[in-house]
């Protein structure tokens, strides 16, 4: 039988993405007062957070609305942040909304690509121009209430 999503972990539908110089800040944006992840571009490193970090003239963030993340991704050298821009709802499974990821940004988050060694720079810029070709490429599905990689069983 399929699975709904826990009641008691909220999928938020809508995000705000900071970022600043050295930190990425994803903040809900669907009217809670729930905490945002920080995430360290330095080492990677995340935290929650209650309020968002001051801003400055040289701390001048770039803001966007993503709509989830996927994940982190670990390489040879480095990290990445992996997050939903736009999606578009294909339709229903149970009552429930499906979307299709229709863009993806890739989001570097660990500078240790600074002091790696020259073949792992290579190995790293070669896993780079693949993520590029994921970044654009479409085909990912998913809903917000219900998990779609449980198949039906019976019993």
């Amino acid at each position: 039988m399929m699975e709904r999503a826990e009641s008691c972990q909220k999928l938020y539908t809508r995000l705000r993405l900071w970022e600043f110089p050295d930190e990425y800040v994803i903040e809900p944006t669907d009217g809670s007062s729930a905490s945002s992840l920080k995430i360290n571009r330095a080492d990677a490193s995340m935290k929650l957070i209650d309020a968002i970090p001051e801003c400055s003239s040289v701390r001048v963030p770039k803001i966007q609305t993503i709509f989830g993340v996927v994940g982190m991704l670990k390489l040879v050298a480095g990290s990445y942040l992996i997050v939903i821009t736009e999606r578009e709802c294909v339709g229903s499974y149970l009552g429930h909304p499906i979307f299709k990821v229709m863009s993806l940004r890739i989001l570097p988050c660990d500078h240790s690509l600074k002091t790696s060694s020259p073949e792992q720079k290579k190995v790293e810029s070669e896993f780079a121009g693949l993520l590029k070709v994921a970044e654009k490429t479409c085909g990912l599905f998913f809903s917000y209430d219900t998990n779609l990689t449980l198949r039906w069983t019976t019993v």
